[in-house]
């Protein structure tokens, strides 16, 4: 069984950092592409950043500058580092994790979520 904790959320001004991590446990083979999504109230989830097994990243353009995802293979960590938040920031933060549990099967995972809240 596969399990991914969240960590990092809290509530900041206009203008701090944040830094949330999401840590992968269980019987896993190998890991894929890992990203962070978020969903605010009355909003569809949208993707915030990824980062694939070679490194390459792509971001929301509402996040580009500010966010700097990055992953730890050795820890099974994902991080979202998050600068220069805005009250629009505000929003349930998940992690995504596409993982192999066997050579043959890949499938995607989410984490449970992180409130980040952004005060003005």
């Amino acid at each position: 069984q596969v399990q991914l904790v969240e960590s990092g959320g809290d509530l900041v001004q206009d203008g701090g950092s944040l830094r949330l991590s999401c840590v992968a446990s269980g019987n896993i083979f190998s890991f894929d592409t890992m990203g962070w999504y978020r969903q605010a109230p009355g909003k569809q989830r949208e993707l915030v950043a990824a980062i694939t097994n070679g490194g390459s990243t792509n971001y929301a353009d509402s996040v580009k500058g500010r966010f700097t995802i990055s992953r730890d293979n050795a820890k099974n960590t994902l991080y979202l580092q998050m600068n220069s938040l805005k009250p629009e920031d505000t929003a349930v933060y998940y992690c995504n994790v596409k993982l192999r549990l066997n050579p043959y099967q890949r499938r995607p995972y989410w984490g449970q979520g992180t409130q980040v809240t952004v005060s003005p």
